[in-house]
């Protein structure tokens, strides 16, 4: 899974971008400031594969994060910024910028530039994993429907993000804490009885028989999987 670093000090821009790139199939960190995502670049491991950088953060500019990147690899970045001035983006592309997109931009084309600058840099991006269907279930990511059996299910906002991640792992392991933070954010990774209600909720929902689940797999220890 290709891993995308998202430093945006907007609230609800970071939202929308993360949920956005999660249903591309990136896993996604996120930070608020300058100091987060230094702290984050620089102790993920893996390192990120991309990064996503707005420039006027509380705690300083994007560009010195961008310097200090330059200085150790060569990580794409894509800017991100309501800053227009012709001046401002030719310097950020002239010190290691891969990109530079004004705000307000559409999704699809930050995901086009995104694919674009890994395809540059080496990286293959494949066709994220949008619709799942195994034992009667069907999940439509795309047009955000669940149906078991033919029949329209209804989940809550936060019941569809957690079923979305694992369909986008779908036979796969995905760890707990990679859960927290991808459903409830980074704060959230240690708060493993989330995890359990909103389990016990969707297998209520999903499976012919909650207590004995065929399709959403407890992995002890670990985490969960849906069935492939």
């Amino acid at each position: 899974m290709i891993r995308v670093l998202l430093v945006e000090d907007d609230r609800d821009l970071r939202a929308t971008l993360r949920d956005a790139l999660a249903l591309e199939g990136y896993e996604v960190s996120t930070a608020a400031s300058l100091s987060e995502g230094l702290a984050l670049w620089a102790h993920a491991r893996p390192a990120p594969d991309l990064v996503l950088l707005d420039l006027g953060l509380p705690d300083g500019d994007g560009e010195t994060l961008l310097a200090t990147l330059r200085r150790r690899d060569a990580t794409p970045v894509l800017v991100i910024s309501a800053r227009q001035a012709d001046g401002q983006k030719i310097r950020l592309l002239d010190a290691g910028a891969d990109d530079y997109l004004v705000k307000p931009f559409s999704i699809a084309e930050l995901l086009a530039r995104l694919r674009v600058a890994l395809r540059r840099r080496g990286t293959a991006t494949r066709p994220a994993q949008t619709r799942y269907e195994a034992g009667g279930l069907v999940v439509d990511l795309s047009a955000h429907r669940v149906s078991l059996a033919g029949d329209a299910v209804h989940l809550t906002p936060t019941e569809f993000k957690l079923l979305a991640r694992l369909v986008r792992s779908a036979g796969q392991v995905v760890t707990h804490r990679q859960l927290l933070a991808d459903v409830w954010g980074d704060e959230f990774t240690e708060h493993t009885h989330y995890l359990r209600l909103y389990m016990g909720q969707l297998r209520a929902k999903l499976e012919a028989d909650p207590a004995d689940p065929r399709l959403l797999l407890t992995e002890p220890g670990v985490g969960y999987r849906l069935l492939d």
